[in-house]
Parts: C-alpha cells; structure tokens; sequence
C-alpha cells in the first residue's frame, strides 16, 4: 500500500477513535469521570442541563417542591449572570448547583486558558449565588478530549456525566410518555439522568418530569444530589 494512503487511513482512524472518546460518557484520558455510581441502594441523581432561565426555573423548582424531590442544576455562567435571582432561587430551595461552563462552548481544541476561564467565571457567579456546597462540572455537550480533563485533574474537580439521557435515545420530538416511560424503564440503583427543561422546545421533557418522580418514587426509589451520590461509592 502507498505509504501516503496508508498515512491517511491512520490519521482517519485516529480521529474517529478520538471523536468517540470525545463524545463517551464513561472514559476520559485525565481525572475522575463519574456516569453511575455502583451502588444497591435504590438512590438515584436527578439533574438538569443549562440554565437558568425565565422560561423554566420558576416551574421546575414548583415541581420539585411540590414533590419533595432535590436535584442537581448545572448552570451556565451566562446565564446566571442574565437571570442572576433565579439562580439564587435555585440555591435557596435547596438544590445543588454544578457547573457547565460559561458561554456551552464544545471545549474541544480550545486554549487551556479559555477552559479555565470558562469554568473558573462560571464557579465565580456560582459562589455569588450563595452556593456554599462542591461544584462539580457537565461539559456542554458531553465533549471532552486532552486540555480539558487535564484541567479538570488539575484543579480536583470531578467530571459528571450521566446514563440516561432521553434526546441521545430518543431524539428532541419525544412524547411526554416516551421519555418518563424510558427514564423508568431504564433507570438502576445509582443512575445519573440528564433531562432539559429550560427552554420552550423542551415542554414535554418538562411535563415528564413529576411523571418521572412519582414512578421512581413507586419502585421504591429515593432522590437525592449528585454530591449525595457520589458519597456513596
């Protein structure tokens, strides 16, 4: 084979190797990287991407209060510092706050700067919130590579990603029942699920979510943060 082809078919090889690496949601080259805690505890980790917004935190957190239920919300910094009091109503009703990044770029090829930049403003706006509790990080879109798992790594922060997710599996025009039938179907002791609520597209997500909980709650399971959850492993 001519060696320059054969130089190609490595380097395409390569890069589809790193963009499945990129995109997984159970391996990364630096640091801690949590999708499922291994547990028999029937405890699982509601929690909520983006955000806050106008839309959607008001709802939620009725939801959410109305159920009894505490969840974790990874925020953006954007849009803390858009919505500042709603993201203090976040922190007031008692739920847990994580990070997702300033502006949800995909932190691929992008500086190590930027990367701590991005996190470090968003921990900022977070702290001023009047979170006190640890900030653990989302990547937007669930993309990680080299700078940004050692960046992570560097600074002690652990990487939370999930294993359930309703629009990888199901797509963006689910039905109410599709994505609480597939929540429930799919959950386990120690899962991590990843619903969008904070934006108008996203009603029927929304309107799953009591559905979800009280289903859960009807095989004996128990909510709780994802901080909560990782104490027990």
């Amino acid at each position: 084979m001519n060696k320059g082809i054969f130089a190609v078919l490595v380097l395409l090889l390569v890069g589809i190797i790193l963009f499945y690496i990129s995109r997984s949601t159970s391996f990364q080259f630096f640091g801690e990287l949590v999708d499922r805690v291994d547990t028999e505890r029937k405890v699982v980790a509601l929690t909520f991407d983006d955000g806050p917004t106008k839309y959607a935190t008001d709802e939620i957190l009725r939801i959410l209060d109305e159920k009894n239920v505490k969840a974790t919300f990874y925020l953006m910094g954007q849009s803390i510092d858009e919505n500042f009091p709603l993201a203090k109503s976040i922190v007031s009703s008692g739920h847990e706050i994580g990070n997702h990044s300033f502006s949800h770029s995909r932190m691929l090829l992008k500086s190590y700067r930027f990367i701590s930049n991005e996190i470090d403003d968003t921990d900022a706006l977070i702290r001023e919130s009047g979170y006190v509790g640890e900030i653990t990080f989302r990547p937007p879109y669930g993309k990680k590579l080299f700078l940004l798992p050692y960046y992570l790594k560097q600074t002690n922060r652990q990487t939370v990603m999930w294993d359930i997710a309703t629009e990888a599996n199901l797509g963006k025009d689910a039905t109410t029942h599709e994505i609480t039938e597939f929540v429930v179907n799919n959950t386990q002791p120690g899962s991590i699920i990843l619903l969008h609520v904070m934006y108008q597209s996203r009603k029927q997500v929304m309107a799953s979510v009591p559905e979800i909980i009280d289903q859960l709650k009807s095989e004996g399971y128990e909510f709780v943060t994802v901080s909560n959850l990782l104490s027990l492993r």
